[in-house]
């Protein structure tokens, strides 16, 4: 009962006078680590795990893990791409007027009648 009469006698100022006492006693018991090293028993595991984390994921893994790797995760193209097949590509062919055409445009003329 005492112990109850006392708690409610604190005001604001007690309160918090007593939290920044419990405050500066926990900054000085904490210790703060910047240089971390690795444990040299599992010194090899630890790089195997970190190598195997910079690989991709088809490397890592024989088939996908998510829906969204399915999508590209065959890359290889399903067409030989031969650049002198032209059932693929059209490369762009200039005869004189398209070259004339080209001309005009790349000196900023229109090409409307006046």
């Amino acid at each position: 009962m005492a112990r109850r009469q006392k708690e409610e006698k604190q005001d604001e100022v007690q309160h918090d006078q007593i939290l920044r006492e419990l405050y500066l006693k926990e900054l000085r018991t904490q210790k703060l680590y910047t240089q971390y090293h690795v444990n040299p028993l599992r010194k090899d595991r630890f790089l195997n795990l970190i190598h195997h984390a910079a690989q991709g994921p088809r490397k890592k893994y024989p088939e996908t893990q998510t829906e969204s790797q399915e999508i590209g995760w065959n890359a290889d193209p399903l067409v030989n791409p031969a650049r002198d097949d032209h059932r693929l590509n059209h490369h762009r062919v200039y005869q004189d007027i398209t070259l004339y055409k080209a001309k005009m445009w790349s000196l900023g003329e229109d090409d409307r009648h006046k």
